[in-house]
């Protein structure tokens, strides 16, 4: 239940910024921006770019079933849109299907086309986050029933280009995952690769001695800039990453 009433998005610390959802069907999404560039009108851009994303997905998908379904990489057809497009060379990176970046892909191309009014902009999708800001942010780590839950988190410094953190789970959430971790979090600049990477981290973790080996895999993955797994009170940490307690 504490999945589903997002109490997690608490944990996501953005100073002098200002939030709002933008939901539609499925997709429920909660976008932060700086105080000066927060207006009814970018709200209205928000919605009208999520209408138009899942519109083209949706269409797509209509025609090409198996891109919705399959658990591998994918050749699109001829005229796929840019989402899908994102979606299939993020998944064909990390050898998952392209459905598996669905909502970093989301969140990525919204956080984009929403910089060219704000300044600072966070998409959190689900848990999955791209963000471009100007200050030191914290995003906290929510891991379901594990002791570590809400318990630590990473810090990101102001980056020149956008940051994705997305997070992959096989006790919080729909999210499909063959592994059992309680959260497989990936850093990289593409939240589109974090959201696919994610999915193949989490799928490679069953137990405690599978935590370094796919931890390894993952950071060799081309765009991957670090990564971390928590499977119960256990915790594994590769790459760029700052940790903090929250």
């Amino acid at each position: 239940m504490e999945y589903r009433r997002r109490t997690y998005r608490k944990l996501v610390q953005g100073k002098g910024m200002v939030s709002f959802p933008v939901s539609l069907k499925e997709s429920d999404l909660l976008i932060s921006v700086d105080r000066g560039s927060f207006s009814s009108e970018l709200e209205n851009k928000a919605l009208s770019l999520l209408t138009g994303i899942r519109s083209d997905l949706e269409q797509y998908i209509a025609r090409d079933k198996e891109f919705q379904w399959t658990l591998i990489p994918h050749l699109l057809l001829p005229g796929a849109p840019r989402i899908a497009r994102l979606m299939a060379a993020a998944a064909r990176r990390a050898g998952v299907g392209p459905m598996a970046a669905v909502a970093g892909t989301v969140a990525e191309v919204m956080g984009r086309e929403l910089l060219c009014t704000a300044e600072e902009v966070i998409v959190e999708n689900g848990g999955d986050i791209y963000f471009k800001i100007q200050h030191k942010i914290k995003v906290g780590i929510f891991a379901g029933e594990s002791p570590l839950s809400g318990k630590v988190g990473l810090r990101f410094s102001p980056r020149q280009t956008g940051c994705g953190v997305c997070t992959s789970s096989a006790t919080v959430g729909p999210s499909l995952s063959f592994g059992c971790t309680d959260a497989a979090i990936v850093i990289s600049h593409s939240a589109a690769l974090a959201d696919a990477a994610a999915s193949t981290l989490g799928n490679l973790v069953h137990r405690e001695e599978d935590i370094t080996p796919a931890l390894e895999k993952v950071c060799r993955i081309r765009g991957v800039l670090g990564a971390v797994v928590i499977l119960g009170d256990k915790l594994g940490v590769m790459g760029d990453v700052e940790l903090v307690s929250f």
